[in-house]
């Protein structure tokens, strides 16, 4: 079997094959980081404009101070969302959609949409299947 790598490919056929192997970890990391459920929901509760750190935990349930903090963190560094520190006292720092992070915001309300919509179903599917619903990770 060739190696698909020779080529400069990641894969013969499908919505992978356009990607030259030497993007795909980055391609990779950028869906893991995207694609996790904190990232997510900061992104659909920042869709109506720029909130303080407490406004976001607060909108959030379940996200721990040490997951916002972190996942922030990573979407001001992919460009996803911006940081604005204000010098007053006491300071005071907003988080806000970047451009980048609007474009990719319709995505999410429409994946999160997608879920509330289905969310019987799929609960359905998982009791047949025995699936433990909400699972604790060790």
């Amino acid at each position: 079997m060739p190696d698909r790598t020779d080529k400069g490919m990641a894969a013969a056929a499908g919505p992978c094959a356009s990607i030259p192997a030497e993007h795909m970890p980055f391609v990779r990391q950028v869906l893991d980081r995207v694609g996790d459920k904190w990232s997510m929901l900061i992104i659909a509760v920042l869709e109506n404009g720029p909130l303080r750190y407490t406004d976001l935990q607060r909108q959030i349930p379940g996200i721990s101070q040490r997951m916002l903090t972190h996942t922030l963190r990573q979407l001001v560094e992919d460009g996803l969302v911006t940081r604005t520190a204000y010098a007053e006292v006491p300071p005071r720092v907003e988080y806000a959609l970047a451009p980048l992070g609007r474009g990719l915001r319709e995505i999410v309300m429409r994946l999160i949409g997608w879920v509330t919509d289905h969310h019987a179903e799929i609960r359905s599917h998982r009791s047949r299947v025995g699936t433990v619903t909400f699972a604790p990770r060790p």
